[in-house]
């Protein structure tokens, strides 16, 4: 069985291809995401975050530089794999993407790609992880890039308690029920119509977010207590996050130069946790997702990033 490639919406010669999921559901897909036939060889998978869907072009033409093949896969009930009738990134488990991974892993697989490096930003950094620490993800992940991972709960101690505890109870008995719901600063600055400098879909990426949901955070609360206790990742990680972090607020004069979504404290604290092989990269004046930084940060961490990569895909083949 072959994929089947179609033009994507992003134009240019890129395409995506359809991703079966479950055989109970035949709508309940995944979209794997590239530009044009990929040389065999290495290649870098990336993974998107919560109210997110893969458009940084500018990540594949840097590792194209790189040597390296590229794909994006937009998760179930994300992005482009979004279908009518479907509460926008909700699952109740994380463990629920360990199917997405795995599938768009095997193909990179059957099309000649022998390396597969995992990039995941913030949730998806977080399902990223777990998912390398599976055996079908040890197999799979010869080095792990997590930009911005959501580690824990950006709130203070007693906040993350209660709130985990509530989630618990409540999860399993009302799992729709929206918990918080808004805009944020972040996601409206990025947009070129709001002040920032990136062109989206904002029915696929909207300012004001998806919802949050209690099921949905209480599966990301059940995942962030697993990586607390441990991963044990054998594939070398490099975790990258902004330099500090700052409110998400439109008068924050350093909106553009912090990570205003989560406590990167809390990210550097539990990054250990990961496995034996953890590398950090720090990078100045980044913001939440490094690839959307201003130039100079953005620049910083594609080229230290790829940097990595690239050392380390090359002591892994010696």
């Amino acid at each position: 069985m072959s994929l089947e490639w179609r033009p994507d919406p992003l134009g240019d010669g890129w395409q995506q291809a359809t991703l079966p999921v479950s055989v109970r559901d035949p709508e309940l897909v995944a979209t794997l995401v590239r530009h044009g036939a990929q040389d065999a060889g290495a290649a870098m998978l990336h993974v998107h975050g919560f109210n997110d869907y893969f458009f940084q072009t500018h990540l594949a033409r840097a590792a194209a530089d790189t040597g390296l093949a590229f794909y994006a896969l937009d998760l179930r009930r994300c992005g482009r794999s979004w279908r009518p009738g479907q509460l926008a990134h909700v699952v109740d488990d994380l463990a629920e993407y360990r199917v997405d991974l795995a599938l768009a892993t095997r193909w990179l697989r059957s099309l000649g790609h022998d390396r597969v490096v995992l990039h995941g930003h913030s949730t998806g950094g977080l399902t990223a992880a777990l998912w390398s620490a599976s055996p079908a993800g040890r197999e799979a992940v010869d080095a792990l890039v997590l930009d911005s991972p959501w580690f824990d709960l950006n709130a203070r101690w007693f906040q993350r308690v209660v709130s985990t505890w509530v989630l618990d109870t409540l999860g399993p008995l009302d799992r729709d029920r929206v918990i918080a719901d808004g805009p944020s600063a972040y996601s409206y600055h990025l947009h070129r119509d709001h002040g920032g400098r990136w062109d989206y879909d904002l029915g696929l990426k909207p300012p004001d977010g998806f919802p949050v949901r209690a099921g949905w955070l209480r599966a990301v609360r059940r995942g962030q207590a697993r990586l607390a206790r441990g991963l044990g990742i054998d594939a070398p990680v490099l975790v990258a996050t902004a330099a500090e972090s700052g409110p998400n607020r439109l008068d924050n004069p350093l909106l553009d130069a912090q990570d205003t979504v989560l406590d990167v404290r809390q990210i550097w604290a539990r990054s250990p946790r990961l496995g034996p092989d953890v590398t950090e990269l720090r990078v100045p004046g980044g913001i939440h997702d490094l690839t959307l930084s201003a130039d100079a940060p953005r620049e910083l961490y594609l080229t230290r990033m790829f940097g990595w990569v690239r050392q380390n895909l090359a002591e892994r083949a010696a």
